[in-house]
């Protein structure tokens, strides 16, 4: 049986990200807005508002998710470029999905928002030298520190995984 909860499976960070992997991490993060935007420009209001598993979020609150949870990764990638092993913030995602931008806000305005910030986020990974990929946060939260080539693998899961919410959703309830 599928895991509805992570259809792609968990994220495992990689033993080691070359190049050329990066450049596919990367393309994930370009595309993933267009991806997203295809996978709900059908989806009605009662469709927005079902959840992607039961007990899960919403469809609507998985898009706003995506926009949320990459304005924080993009936000760690400049942290780490430009401080020492910065602390980062980390943030309750399950209060933030409850919040009122997410209850009254139209999933399109998050939509934009992610082909602006992937804009920005893309221009920035691809002008970084080989030993950026190294820079590190510190995430309280787990207690650990993180490389920028393992938050790249991870944001590119990321993204996938909400996709995949979506898009096994609708092929299970058969909406297209």
């Amino acid at each position: 049986m599928e895991d509805l909860r992570f259809p792609i499976g968990p994220f495992v960070a990689p033993a080691m990200v070359n190049a050329e992997m990066r450049k596919r991490l990367i393309n994930d993060i370009r595309y993933l807005p267009s991806l997203l935007e295809i996978a709900v420009q059908t989806l009605d209001a009662h469709q927005l508002q079902t959840p992607y598993r039961p007990g899960g979020w919403t469809v609507a609150q998985v898009v706003h998710h995506v926009a949320d949870s990459h304005m924080n990764g993009f936000t760690r990638v400049k942290l780490a470029l430009t401080e020492d092993n910065p602390t980062i913030k980390p943030y309750d995602q399950e209060a933030w999905a409850e919040l009122a931008d997410v209850q009254y806000t139209p999933i399109n305005v998050s939509i934009t928002l992610l082909h602006a910030l992937h804009a920005r986020w893309v221009s920035v990974l691809e002008h970084m030298e080989a030993k950026d990929w190294d820079r590190t946060f510190f995430h309280p939260g787990n207690n650990a520190s993180y490389d920028l080539s393992t938050h790249l693998a991870n944001y590119s899961w990321h993204g996938l995984h909400h996709l995949a919410h979506i898009e096994r959703l609708k092929e299970r309830e058969g909406w297209k």
